[in-house]
């Protein structure tokens, strides 16, 4: 074609960034637009990575150089399905990825998940991450707490919630969450697997910074530590599964310290019940075991625990997304390598995914990489068949969000918060405090 491949990515966050990446690398001329809801960049980075883990928020580093790049172009605070529509971009661009992610909780169906008290960890994951779209108090009242889950969103959420907040003061979490951590009674927290130490889901790091902190004794169970030949395969399978088993029987036998707060990792026991009639005021389990192929089964054996708040990490699922097909169940678009296919597998016309909303919610940043390359891949081979948008112009979208009027935001923007949130933190020795109101961001952003 005599004119560049125009592309709009639906979400700014590293699944978009990295398509973006790949398309602008392309022996094809491509000019990209990403659109994204929130005011600023970055999506899972900024408000789904825990704020005491600066070597994964290093990760933006990479991003920023790609947004620098001039054949790129941010349009922030645009909501798809509200502020812009699947014809709209059609008519706007040759092709559209969408990259959404994954930000709501998967649903734990046992009596009592809706009693006052009970948490999904997507919900306290934007609290404490500051997303403008949460409120800014977090009703963190508990002595004990329980965590359901044995992946890294669980183990995210029982560090933060036995930490100090004096530790955490050294990272970017907004002042508001700084206040309620530091007035949090919390003394015990505990994490729950339905499975064996083997077929944990922690990553080798994610585990070991749990024994990181001053305040806080991490305790495994020695009655946990139990493998069957199905959970020998798996050490012996991965150097990941083997270094995560060795972390866990070393604290298993270790003598217990004299630390303030206490994080309990528990195997073996599947959530039943939330115990309570007018909030949370306590959780049964029922204990499991092995079947010899590294799955288990309820034992019949019933344990209660006394805990006032119970946060589910069972997972994150995806959001339906306006005019696209969607299977509710494995909260994913429906799609064959990349291409969207409608209810009777038809692909859609120029219609793309990637990330979480492709693959679902499992992995770790870099594997939306992999996503990215495929789904691109396909882009590219469909882009001669492509039909020619109405308006290829890259003015004429700016010009339909302004008659709309959409107060979007830009890559330069995005540059004046992040001085701002800068300056806010080098009174106080941080790098940064990280703005947690919406219009706030949009005045800066617009250098108001």
């Amino acid at each position: 074609m005599s004119r560049s491949l125009r592309v709009a990515i639906v979400g700014a966050g590293p699944a978009g960034i990295y398509a973006a990446d790949l398309l602008d690398k392309a022996d094809t001329e491509v000019s990209v637009d990403l659109f994204e809801r929130m005011p600023a960049p970055f999506g899972l980075i900024r408000y789904g990575v825990a704020p005491d883990h600066p070597r994964i928020k290093g990760i933006v580093q990479a991003l920023h150089r790609v947004l620098d790049r001039p054949g790129i172009r941010l349009l922030g605070n645009v909501d798809y399905g509200t502020d812009i529509k699947l014809d709209d971009l059609r008519a706007h661009y040759d092709a559209v990825v969408f990259a959404t992610g994954a930000a709501a909780d998967r649903d734990l169906d046992i009596p009592g998940i809706d009693l006052p008290g009970s948490y999904g960890a997507a919900e306290f994951v934007s609290w404490y991450d500051g997303h403008p779209d949460v409120p800014r108090d977090w009703p963190l009242e508990a002595s004990s707490v329980a965590v359901l889950g044995a992946g890294n969103v669980a183990l995210d959420v029982a560090r933060i919630l036995a930490k100090t907040a004096d530790e955490l003061l050294s990272t970017e979490i907004p002042p508001n969450v700084y206040r309620g951590l530091a007035a949090s009674p919390v003394t015990d927290v505990h994490v729950f697997g339905r499975r064996g130490p083997a077929q944990a889901k922690f990553t080798p790091m994610e585990l070991r910074e749990l024994d990181h902190s001053p305040n806080v004794e991490v305790i495994v169970y020695p009655e946990d530590i139990e493998f069957d030949e199905g959970s020998m395969a798996a050490i012996r399978g991965s150097k990941q599964v083997d270094m995560v088993v060795k972390t866990l029987q070393e604290w298993a036998i270790r003598e217990p310290g004299s630390r303030s707060k206490r994080l309990h990792l528990h195997f073996f026991h599947s959530p039943a019940e939330l115990l309570g009639t007018e909030r949370v005021t306590g959780l049964r389990t029922e204990r499991t075991e092995l079947t010899g192929d590294g799955g288990v089964r309820g034992s019949g054996e019933f344990h209660d625990w006394d805990v006032q708040a119970v946060y589910r990490a069972v997972g994150y699922l995806s959001s339906h997304l306006a005019e696209i097909p969607f299977d509710h169940t494995s909260g994913t678009v429906p799609h064959q390598a990349g291409r969207v296919l409608d209810l009777d597998e038809n692909q859609l016309t120029g219609t793309y995914v990637t990330g979480w909303i492709k693959r679902g919610p499992v992995g770790l940043i870099g594997h939306t990489k992999g996503d990215a390359a495929e789904t691109v891949a396909s882009l590219l081979a469909d882009a001669p068949l492509l039909p020619a948008p109405e308006r290829p112009d890259p003015d004429a979208i700016l010009e339909f969000l302004a008659d709309r009027g959409v107060p979007y935001t830009t890559w330069e923007g995005w540059g004046l918060l992040d001085a701002h949130e800068r300056a806010l933190g080098a009174p106080q020795d941080r790098e940064r405090v990280k703005v947690v109101d919406r219009e706030e961001m949009l005045r800066v952003c617009h250098g108001a």
